[in-house]
């Protein structure tokens, strides 16, 4: 990053509750902000961004209080998210990411387990990656007396040479038992590759990476009692967790884009010649794209919260989630993530009628906001989400956890 990182991150109080958490986002975000179209450009490993996060503090948001973390809940993470995504899409999937995976021990682990990766990782300031893709072909774990051993290749590891720590997942050789483990980013036979080269999303070190034989003790394996894993609904809560947080960057990107729009506008924008009107901002078509996209952008940021805060409830007492309870969340997660997918999609590509056709010069990257969006919400396609949504209405049929739903 060519902008100075202030040096007194960690000198500053700690924000005292969600709203201030909130605050400290927006003051990373406005350091993001100051290069974030040539940052973009040059795609280069993002290093200094990560470090900013460890030390403005928001990597910690969940973790444990008396272990250095903030205690946040999940529709604060949201919020953060959504507001470093404004400025910069990549470091806000990164963060996002980084919050699923930090998360991963408390879905499937164990209380022990997931108590020590917590701690460890609040003192730490762990960066979290993770090298799963269910679209790939399972790595295979092999067991070797005490410790597993996984062997294989996924395409997609996001965070990767950014990350301290990274979170394996395969199937058990012979057996149809998934195990996620937690290990250290240098791992020997852990490599990262440099090939992603995305329209979008640059930044989100998001390449291909390959396993060959990287060991971890079976300890390790979340979940895991005595080598038998012990089953929680809970555990199905990993899809519209990790769809909130796409819903998240995919608003703040959208956001981003309208103020950054509305920026140009005012200041650069010129009225058409033959409008009659003195300045663009007076332009009556002017008015109106900027108020409807608006509006739509709020009507979608408030069902997120709200679909935030149901989701919360089910996170307060994990033992307490049914199947049923599970099942009606992932059909209001579906509903927003298709909303939010189409008005961002809609945003990031409207503004270009509100700023101009100078607005396109690559100086001013008012692009990556629809190349970002665009990239990532491919990830799924929102058709479906839109299925889960209207079988539910039709017929109250509820979606089968899998990867995807």
């Amino acid at each position: 990053m060519s902008t100075v990182v202030p040096a007194d991150w960690q000198t500053l109080p700690a924000p005292a509750d969600s709203r201030a958490w909130i605050d400290r986002a927006a003051q990373v975000a406005a350091v993001l902000a100051t290069d974030a179209v040539a940052r973009d450009k040059a795609g280069r490993t993002p290093y200094a961004e990560v470090q900013l996060l460890k030390d403005s503090g928001l990597v910690t948001l969940l973790g444990p209080v008396e272990h250095g973390g903030a205690g946040q809940d999940w529709p604060t993470a949201y919020r953060v998210v959504r507001e470093v995504a404004k400025a910069d899409g990549s470091i806000g999937q990164l963060l996002g990411y980084h919050y699923l995976w930090n998360w991963a021990a408390r879905l499937v682990g164990t209380r022990e387990q997931w108590e020590h990766v917590e701690a460890e990782a609040a003192r730490g300031r762990w960066f979290f990656g993770g090298a799963v893709n269910p679209r790939d072909h399972d790595v295979v774990v092999t067991e070797e007396g005490d410790d597993l051993v996984f062997t294989g290749r996924k395409s997609f590891s996001t965070g990767s040479k950014v990350s301290d720590v990274t979170v394996l997942e395969g199937v058990i050789e012979g057996t149809d038992q998934h195990v996620f483990a937690i290990v250290p980013s240098d791992s020997e036979g852990l490599t990262f590759h440099d090939d992603w080269d995305n329209i979008g999303q640059r930044l989100t070190e998001s390449g291909g990476v390959t396993l060959d034989g990287v060991r971890t003790p079976w300890a390790s394996a979340a979940g895991y009692v005595d080598k038998e894993f012990r089953p929680r609904v809970y555990n199905t809560l990993n899809v519209p967790t990790i769809q909130l947080v796409f819903v998240s960057f995919y608003l703040g990107i959208a956001a981003g884009a309208l103020e950054t729009a509305a920026s140009y506008t005012t200041a650069k924008s010129r009225p058409w010649l033959h409008g009659g009107h003195d300045t663009a901002v007076d332009e009556p078509y002017v008015i109106d794209i900027y108020g409807d996209l608006t509006a739509k952008l709020w009507a979608v940021e408030a069902l997120a919260d709200a679909v935030a805060l149901e989701g919360q409830a089910l996170h307060d007492d994990p033992d307490a989630v049914t199947k049923q309870s599970r099942g009606v969340f992932e059909v209001r997660v579906a509903a927003v993530k298709a909303r939010a997918t189409e008005v961002a999609l809609e945003i990031t590509g409207q503004v270009f009628e509100v700023t101009g056709a100078r607005s396109t010069a690559s100086s001013e990257g008012l692009d990556r906001f629809w190349r970002n969006v665009r990239t990532h919400t491919l990830h799924d396609p929102v058709a479906y989400k839109r299925r889960e949504v209207g079988r539910h209405v039709l017929t109250g049929e509820l979606p089968e956890p899998t990867w995807y739903s």
